[in-house]
């Protein structure tokens, strides 16, 4: 993992097309911006977590295929 320190203002970029700017530092966190190309996922890992467990309980419950179908495709695809 990289760390850096970043001033409000300042960017980051990744690649050649995303780039990642410090909008806004608070006691309780840092807005981020993020501008990337739209085939680009950019997800809050928390949600990601939340659909993986939603998808598993619909999996182990034994729901209809349809509703777990559903679920799935919530998930992005894993690389």
């Amino acid at each position: 993992m990289l760390v850096l320190s970043r001033r409000v203002g300042e960017r980051l970029i990744i690649g050649d097309d995303i780039v990642i700017t410090v909008i806004d530092v608070r006691s309780d966190g840092v807005r981020i911006g993020i501008d990337a190309p739209r085939s680009v996922r950019v997800n809050r890992a928390e949600v990601l977590e939340a659909v993986k467990r939603a998808n598993e309980e619909a999996a182990r419950s034994g729901g209809d295929e349809a509703t777990v179908k559903s679920l799935r495709a919530l998930r992005p695809p894993t690389t």
